[in-house]
């Protein structure tokens, strides 16, 4: 009865799919079809009829901001009064194609468009004009600057890497970045700054016209506009959103505007139209804000903009990418972590909130009202990567909706996205405690993509036991040609087997096959063939690896396989957090670190007979590593005592 049941449950989930495939069909080019250039041209108000929020001029609104709040923001503000702006020099530039560094120049550059946004900020609270010269100060400083974006991002010229060329302005996701924020800056307090100098206001208009506004409508080359041919990621949606919000705050040509507006729309389509229909973001949680999240930035804003005229929040297809973030939620701060992803994430609680006040999803909203409590939102200053204005306003004055809604945590039991060939399940509803177990099938050229085809990971009471190591702070080398001579990005650093001493290799072509999911109240179980993720040299006839959460008791990983030729003895890699300790025949136990003593601890059970174990501590150095795992992991590699070509082995993770 209980096989008829799990044949049942698959036989659901392909109709699902199929199902899928048929509003996939019905919503390509959803946004450009749906919105032609004559409907945004009526539907859209002009600039100057927009009034989203309050300018700093409006002084009720912005002192209903709750007191706490709005003194903590004129604190932050007076931070930078009268103080020099960091200089980005030319050799600091040039740091990325020297040495690969690309974090010295960055770190001067954002924290150049923090202070301007801390400033204006400050000044939208206090209103005396005490902040005044120095956003003067700001403002010109980056109308200054020969380039907006990064040196990891400034090969798009035609130049190539190296010095950026100020004849050919490029749109990276800083420069839209960039343009956003004087965008929002001339909107909030350009009257103010107008007083000063008409010049000012007028200098951020043709700053951000002849940098953004006009390059992006006239070019269609851009990777990230996706009308190449070229895949593309978060790039599109994050950069989108800062185009709109310039287009719709500065563009005054109605002409212009509407080719504009149906440009992002045709750009979003691309991102849209080979998304999976499950929700599933292949770049990980870790990029959700900057992939799901902004293309809710961008709905929201013509949403806004079109007073509600432009509406596709009921879609199923938007309404899934917003659920995946709390599908991807393990416990507290852990998130899968597949791909370029940490594994401890602050994800952006009051823009999860809005994702899902917008689809009417109450899991949503309360799962966002947890992360906003968590982060203390409302305490104090609201903050956001770069300082961004266009997240922060929309939670400045939506802080009371937010704190109407009771936190809660979905602690989802079972999460299955066919398309994307994740899994998710833990013992209990609603519970951290017990197994969690995530696993994935998927390919090796997915966006941000690791060699990590059937990689899994496992947690115990809500913490790490197996995992996935993540990524390092990114360098030249990480989106190269060199991208996979990084440790952190090779299966023999997954939980993965490493066959005739090879290992998987990057591409398309290898993939998962044969993929099957079922799930009940007893267990979870995920299937799925690797011999395709292996290139020919590996010699894999036949490989089957089956992960199941025995709900209560234990995780199973069986792996059963056929190989034409067995040259070395197979060995299996096991990555953990907490430290490995061979206890006996057949048994690794790992402990529980300090900050966990009140867990129980976990052990390893594998055939002692077939292994032998040896047991690598690996420093961890890098800080984005650091954040997720501290000062040190370990490698567990399991080594088969002799070469054979055929075999099945099981390994048990319980308490």
């Amino acid at each position: 009865m209980r096989l008829i049941r799990l044949w049942l449950i698959c036989l659901v989930l392909a109709c699902g799919t199929a199902a899928s495939q048929d509003a996939a069909a019905w919503d390509l080019d959803l946004l450009a079809r749906t919105y032609p250039p004559a409907v945004l041209a009526e539907s859209v108000l002009s600039a100057d009829r927009w009034h989203p929020y309050p300018t700093a001029g409006e002084r009720e609104a912005w002192l209903k901001v709750p007191a706490r709040v709005r003194e903590a923001h004129i604190q932050e503000a007076e931070k930078y009064l009268g103080t020099e702006w960091p200089t980005p020099k030319a050799s600091i530039f040039l740091d990325y194609v020297r040495d690969g560094n690309r974090s010295r120049f960055q770190k001067i550059s954002f924290e150049r468009r923090a202070m301007l946004a801390a400033l204006v900020l400050g000044e939208c609270m206090e209103g005396g004009g005490r902040f005044l010269d120095d956003i003067l100060n700001g403002v010109w400083t980056l109308c200054e600057e020969t380039y907006w974006g990064v040196p990891a991002h400034v090969g798009a010229q035609e130049v190539g890497p190296g010095l950026p060329d100020v004849m050919e302005p490029t749109v990276d996701l800083f420069a839209a970045e960039t343009g956003m924020l004087l965008a929002w800056t001339h909107y909030l307090v350009g009257a103010e700054l107008g007083r000063i100098s008409p010049l000012v206001p007028e200098r951020i208009r043709h700053e951000v016209e002849r940098r953004i506004l006009s390059v992006n409508l006239e070019r269609d080359d851009f990777w990230w506009m996706g009308f190449s041919g070229r895949s593309v990621n978060n790039w599109n949606p994050w950069i989108c959103s800062n185009w709109l919000a310039a287009v719709l705050l500065l563009e005054e040509d109605l002409g212009r505007r509407a080719a504009s507006l149906h440009k992002i729309l045709r750009c979003l389509d691309n991102f849209l139209n080979p998304y999976p229909r499950d929700g599933g973001c292949d770049e990980g949680p870790g990029y959700w804000s900057r992939a799901g999240g902004s293309l809710y930035d961008c709905l929201e804003l013509l949403h806004s903009a079109s007073q509600g005229r432009i509406d596709v929040f009921e879609r199923p297809l938007i309404r899934e990418i917003g659920r995946y973030i709390y599908r991807a939620h393990i416990s507290n701060r852990y998130f899968i972590n597949f791909a370029d992803a940490a594994a401890r994430l602050n994800a952006e609680g009051p823009l999860v909130f809005r994702y899902g006040i917008r689809v009417n999803d109450s899991a949503l909203q309360g799962f966002g009202a947890f992360l906003a409590e968590q982060q203390g939102v409302g305490e104090g200053r609201i903050q956001g990567s770069f300082g961004i204005l266009g997240r922060v306003l929309p939670t400045l004055f939506g802080l009371e909706d937010l704190v109407s809604i009771e936190p809660a945590i979905p602690l989802l039991r079972d999460v299955w996205l066919p398309e994307l060939q994740v899994m998710a399940a833990r013992s209990s509803r609603g519970s951290v405690r017990g197994f969690y177990v995530a696993a994935k099938g998927g390919h090796n050229a997915e966006s941000h993509n690791h060699n990590d085809v059937g990689n899994f990971i496992v947690y115990v009471d809500g913490y790490p036991a197996l995992i996935d190591v993540g990524v390092e702070t990114y360098t030249a080398k990480t989106f190269s040609s060199g991208r996979y001579e990084i440790w952190t990005m090779q299966s023999v650093f997954h939980n993965l087997p490493t066959i005739n001493d090879v290992t998987q290799r990057e591409g398309r072509e290898y993939r998962a096959g044969n993929v099957r999911y079922a799930a009940d109240d007893r267990k979870a179980e995920f299937e799925l063939d690797l011999h395709a993720a292996y290139p020919k040299e590996a010699s894999v006839k036949f490989w089957r690896r089956t992960i199941t959460l025995n709900r209560g008791r234990n995780v199973e990983v069986r792996d059963r396989y056929e190989l034409e030729e067995a040259r070395m003895p197979l060995q299996m890699t096991l990555m953990s957090w907490r430290r490995p300790v061979w206890l006996a025949a057949g048994t690794i136990r790992l402990e529980n670190p300090e900050a966990i003593a009140d867990a129980k601890p976990v052990s390893i059970r594998y055939d002692d007979n077939v292994f032998l174990v040896d047991i690598e501590e690996i420093p961890i150095e890098d800080a984005r590593l650091r954040a997720s795992w501290g000062e040190r992991i370990f490698r567990i590699r399991l080594t088969a005592k002799e070469a054979v070509l055929r075999d099945a082995m099981t390994l048990r993770i319980e308490q």
